[in-house]
């Protein structure tokens, strides 16, 4: 009886352990679609005089999808497969109902890559996050790090950097 009680209370602690590492993974497979996401759109702005695409995240509700073309079908051509975006740690079935699992920063539509403006004020590229998350997908790895971000400069993070503050 106690040696059932000590391998119970083995699994109870290395539990959250592996759900963290199981985590990990998923969220470095992330990292991992949003790279090739960046690298779709360097293409897509070399293709077009230097201009970032005019696209639009897709709700839920396909009736109020009427804005433009989705990131999905913008980047369609530069994706090897859609699967890129979907996020392996989305539970939900946001990318069965939108496409993505992925948001776009609409404010950057149809900017010259060089010069980025987010509400008329001028950011550095390395502060400007261009695609991420649409929800907390990584959240048992700590809400600092429950959202992964694609930044105008085409590094990746798992956090959202704010001048001043990592």
């Amino acid at each position: 009886m106690v040696v059932v009680a000590i391998i119970a209370l083995l699994a109870a602690l290395l539990l959250p352990a592996i759900t963290r590492a199981k985590e990990s993974g998923r969220s470095a497979n992330c990292l991992n679609n949003l790279h090739q996401i960046g690298i779709a759109l360097q293409l897509y702005v070399q293709d077009s005089q230097n201009r970032l695409p005019t696209m639009y995240d897709w709700s839920t509700n396909a009736v109020s999808n009427t804005n433009g073309p989705s990131m999905t079908q913008v980047l369609s051509n530069y994706i090897g497969s859609p699967k890129i975006f979907l996020c392996p740690s989305e539970k939900g079935n946001l990318f069965e109902l939108t496409g993505s699992s992925y948001s776009w920063n609409f404010l950057l539509n149809g900017q010259d890559a060089d010069h980025l403006q987010v509400f008329a004020k001028a950011y550095d590229p390395h502060q400007i996050p261009v695609v991420f998350d649409k929800e907390k997908f990584h959240i048992v790895r700590g809400d600092a790090k429950s959202v992964n971000y694609l930044y105008a400069d085409g590094h990746i993070r798992n956090l959202l950097e704010v001048q001043g503050t990592k």
